[in-house]
C-alpha cells in the first residue's frame, strides 16, 4: 500500500483521515476554498503538499507569516524593492525572490514551494488574454489572484556599437549575430519567439550561443562581447550600459492564493510599489510605468 506521505493528490476520505476531520467537513471546506484543492471530473483532489502547509500556516496565526517566497520572472526594480525591503524588517522576518522564470514560478506556487509568482507572458494589451490563460493551465489556479505590479519597456538588449544597425526590425534576423537566448518558460523567451515568428523566422533561424537563466545573466554574455544581442528589459540593458531597441511594453504581475495577498509581507511590498522614492528609482532604471500598481487584475469569480 503507497504510504500517504509519498501521495501527490489525496482523496477526501485521506484527508478527513489525515486531519481528523469528518469527510462531510473535508468537502464543505473545499467547496468554500479553505482547503487547497481541485476539482478533476467533479472529484475533489487535494495537493498533499499544500494540506501540510496549510496546517502550518493555521499553527499558531500562522507559523510561515513571517516570511514571503518570491519566485518566477527576473526584474531589477523587484530586487532593488525586496533588498530594501529586508534592510528594513531586518532578521526578525524574511523576504526571498528567486528568478525562476515565469513558467517554473507558476509550478512553485502550485506545489506550495512559493508564496507569490511574478510574470510577464505577453504584451500589455493582451494580458487580461495571455495572463489569464497561462494561469488556467495550472489545477490550482482557482484559488490565486492576479495583482498588476507594473509596466515595463521589452526589447531587444545589444552591444551599443551596434544599435544604429537594427532600427529595421525585418533586416535584424538577417545580420550575422550572435544571439543570447533565455531558458524556455521564461516570459523573455515567450517574447523573443513570438517576435521571430512575426518576422516569418524560428528560433533554429538565429545564430543561439548562450543561454541566460535571468535577465542580468543575458546581459552579461553581451556586455562582455561573448554575444551581440538578446531580448529583455530596458532596465536591465541601462545597469549594464548597453543598448536597447524597444519593441513592445508589458504588465508585469503578481500571482498568489488569496490568502497570501493579505499577508503583511506582501502587502508593505506592493504599498512600496506607490512610495514617492521607488518611483524615482523606477525612472532612474527607465523603462517603467508605475500607474495601477496594485490593482487586482483577476481573480476565478471573475
Amino acid at each position: 500500500m503507497t504510504d500517504q506521505a509519498q501521495l501527490v493528490y489525496m482523496s477526501a476520505k485521506q484527508v478527513a483521515d489525515y486531519l481528523d476531520l469528518n469527510e462531510k467537513k473535508v468537502y464543505a471546506m473545499a467547496n468554500d476554498r479553505v482547503l487547497p484543492a481541485t476539482k478533476v471530473t467533479g472529484k475533489w483532489l487535494f495537493p498533499k503538499v499544500l494540506i501540510d502547509r496549510w496546517v502550518m500556516d493555521s499553527c499558531h496565526s500562522g507559523m510561515l507569516t513571517d516570511r514571503l517566497i518570491i519566485s518566477g520572472s527576473d526584474d531589477p526594480l523587484l530586487s532593488m524593492l525586496v533588498a530594501r525591503l529586508m534592510g528594513k524588517i531586518g532578521s526578525r522576518e524574511l523576504v526571498s525572490y528567486s528568478a525562476t522564470g515565469s513558467r517554473l514560478g507558476l509550478e512553485l506556487l502550485a506545489k506550495g514551494y512559493a508564496d507569490v509568482c511574478t510574470l510577464h507572458w505577453g504584451s500589455f494589451d493582451e494580458r487580461s488574454i495571455r495572463h489569464t490563460g497561462l494561469l488556467k493551465g495550472y489545477q490550482n489556479h482557482q484559488q490565486w489572484i492576479l495583482v498588476h505590479g507594473y509596466k515595463r519597456a521589452q526589447g531587444l538588449i545589444v552591444r551599443p556599437e551596434m544599435h544604429h544597425q537594427l532600427q529595421d526590425q525585418q533586416q535584424i534576423t538577417r545580420l550575422p549575430l550572435r544571439w543570447v537566448r533565455r531558458q524556455s518558460g521564461a516570459g523573455s523567451q515567450q517574447h523573443l519567439e513570438h517576435w521571430l515568428m512575426a518576422q516569418g523566422k524560428a528560433l533554429t533561424d538565429i545564430d543561439v550561443r548562450y543561454t541566460g537563466f535571468s535577465e542580468r545573466e543575458l546581459a552579461g554574455y553581451i556586455a562582455r562581447g561573448d554575444a551581440d544581442i538578446g531580448f529583455g528589459c530596458q532596465a536591465v540593458a541601462r545597469e549594464s550600459s548597453l543598448a536597447f531597441v524597444p519593441l513592445l511594453n508589458e504588465s508585469f504581475d503578481f500571482v498568489m492564493t488569496q490568502g497570501i495577498y493579505f499577508r503583511r509581507q506582501l502587502q508593505e511590498l506592493l504599498g512600496m510599489l506607490t512610495a514617492p522614492d521607488t518611483r524615482q528609482v523606477a525612472a532612474m532604471l527607465g523603462g517603467y510605468d508605475l500607474s495601477g500598481a496594485g490593482q487586482l487584475l483577476w481573480s476565478q469569480g471573475q
